[in-house]
């Protein structure tokens, strides 16, 4: 399936780092064009300039605060402006909130659901329609391994990754005959800066994890094999078939270990 994509455009969102910056280094690899979208606009630039070298893609760079009112509208205004047909869009950002219910931002809450639910759901209802007309393309909807089951600490976020799941899957089932893929990349732990942002450091140093780079080959196997949803790993694949045989509440409860927030200690030494 990836090999058709050779000289057509790839749309990635969080493509400053981590797992987009690899989808970008992987797709220029194979052929394709790159239209990189950010908030930081000097990793892409970056990028773009290795990319470039390596591959000869051509690169365009989009400054663009997805979870602002207004956003998505004009990044694909600006996309269409440019004479650019988006052939595979990768859904990618998002970040993660953890922390009790007691010292939760709501602020910051609002804005994570903002992008990882109402942004994705907004740009892929906006791409989507010209592939069907076309009778070609592939969406890539970034969930989680966390969507399978409630995080205890992470609610909201392994809420919006169960959304993000389920809305993938519902328009794999309308599209896949129609010569268009959209599915759900649910990777595990991965070697990013995903739990600094969300505000545990140092927590993954903890993990056994992958690689972007792992990640994003696992996803292109599953684009080309065209399916639905993908977790990356086998065991992270067990994982997320072992939550649908416990009971929730023993899925619940058992996730509370990983993200429990520590104790504060006073002056005296006690916990607080």
């Amino acid at each position: 399936m990836i090999e058709i994509y050779a000289d057509r455009w790839a749309l990635v969102t969080g493509a400053s780092s981590g797992i987009g910056a690899e989808f970008a280094s992987q797709l220029a690899a194979r052929g394709m064009h790159l239209v990189l979208v950010a908030r930081r606009e000097e990793p892409m630039r970056e990028l773009a300039e290795d990319l470039h070298t390596r591959h000869g893609t051509r690169t365009e760079i989009m400054v663009c605060d997805l979870s602002e009112p207004d956003g998505i509208r004009r990044l694909v205004e600006d996309v269409e402006a440019r004479g650019i047909t988006v052939e595979l869009l990768v859904n990618n950002a998002g970040f993660a909130v953890v922390g009790d219910v007691d010292h939760t931002e709501i602020d910051r809450i609002l804005e994570m659901v903002q992008l990882n639910v109402s942004a994705l759901t907004e740009l892929t209802y906006r791409v989507l329609p010209g592939m069907l007309e076309r009778g070609h393309g592939a969406i890539v909807n970034m969930a989680s391994l966390a969507a399978f089951q409630p995080v205890a600490y992470m609610g909201a976020y392994a809420a919006s990754k169960s959304f993000v799941l389920h809305f993938s899957e519902a328009l794999w089932a309308e599209t896949h005959d129609r010569g268009v893929t959209v599915m759900a990349l649910c990777p595990g732990v991965t070697e990013t800066g995903f739990f600094d942002v969300a505000g545990v450091p140092g927590w993954l140093a903890k993990q056994k994890s992958q690689t972007p780079e792992q990640v994003v080959r696992s996803a292109l196997r599953g684009l080309e094999k065209r399916r639905q949803s993908w977790v990356t790993g086998w065991k992270n694949y067990l994982l997320s078939l072992l939550v649908r045989i416990a009971t929730r509440r023993t899925v619940v409860k058992e996730s509370m270990k990983y993200f429990r927030p520590q104790k504060k200690k006073d002056k005296t030494g006690d916990a607080s």
